[in-house]
């Protein structure tokens, strides 16, 4: 277990590593990924139960299952720095022949990565394919997975959110970014959600909202009530209201961040916006 001020001090660092990513190669998508840094922070540094002697088949760990892959630097910097791979391939970021391309592949095997994403909606269909089978196995671990609230647009999930409950599927918990953008705006712009929580339930779940997505204590508290409630007969989401580019000022309430990299000046802004070096690559 790792106390508040460490969890903090380890998302502090992942923030520097994805604004200085996406800046190297002038490419990527750092809202997001900036946006969703305190929960992947807390689910691999305080939550999740796994070996960094990684396996494809996650047999007898908790397994965790990226959808909206273009998140990709986020997801990079945390599986590095809990031990996966050397922090240094952070330099090698969406560069030619790289194992970090800008959305994960597993070609290259790259530790931590079980699935190719970014083709959004389908990740939860392979979660609940790695959960059943772990049943199937006897494996009491869990198999989390995160989306955007977006990505909810595309039907392939409504048809495996209908199944999670069918099947009873109850050792998954899925985590829904709720951060209310999209590339090409916000989501009630481009296609309302409407009652996410309403629509979740009424497909036979367990909802939680986290209203502090971004707190490291809030998503503490949100994780370890999600996973008491596992093993009741139903699938768990948590609804995680995150804001899109927390921690860097001038890339909070806006879509604008959503694929677009810093220029110079911009990290050093960003940068100086948290000041403890904690460790480079």
């Amino acid at each position: 277990m790792s106390t508040t001020q460490q969890l903090q001090d380890f998302a502090q660092q992942v923030r520097r590593d994805i604004v200085r990513m996406v800046h190297a190669v002038n490419s990527g998508h750092p809202g997001g990924s900036l946006g969703c840094n305190e929960f992947l922070t807390v689910l691999y540094q305080d939550v999740m139960e796994y070996s960094t002697d990684f396996k494809m088949d996650g047999i007898n760990e908790d397994v965790f299952f990226l959808s909206n892959g273009h998140i990709s630097p986020v997801m990079y910097s945390v599986l590095a720095r809990s031990g996966f791979f050397p922090v240094a391939e952070l330099a090698t970021f969406r560069l030619l022949n790289s194992r970090l391309q800008g959305h994960p592949t597993t070609h290259d095997g790259l530790p931590g990565i079980r699935i190719a994403s970014g083709s959004l909606g389908q990740g939860m269909s392979v979660a609940l394919g790695a959960a059943q089978a772990k049943k199937l196995n006897g494996d009491t671990k869990l198999v989390y997975s995160l989306h955007g609230d977006g990505e909810l647009q595309e039907g392939q999930n409504w048809e495996a959110i209908m199944y999670a409950s069918a099947k009873n599927v109850d050792n998954y918990i899925a985590t829904i970014d709720y951060n209310g953008q999209q590339i090409d705006g916000s989501t009630d712009q481009v296609l309302p959600m409407g009652d996410l929580k309403a629509k979740f339930e009424a497909f036979g779940w367990i909802v939680l909202e986290i209203e502090k997505g971004n707190d490291i204590e809030s998503i503490k508290n949100g994780l370890a009530e999600a996973k008491s409630l596992t093993g009741k007969g139903k699938p768990v989401c948590i609804l995680l209201k995150t804001m899109m580019g927390n921690g860097v000022d001038f890339m909070m309430h806006t879509h604008a961040w959503h694929g677009k990299a810093p220029n110079d000046a911009q990290l050093e802004t960003a940068l100086n916006q948290n000041p403890e070096t904690l460790g480079d690559y």
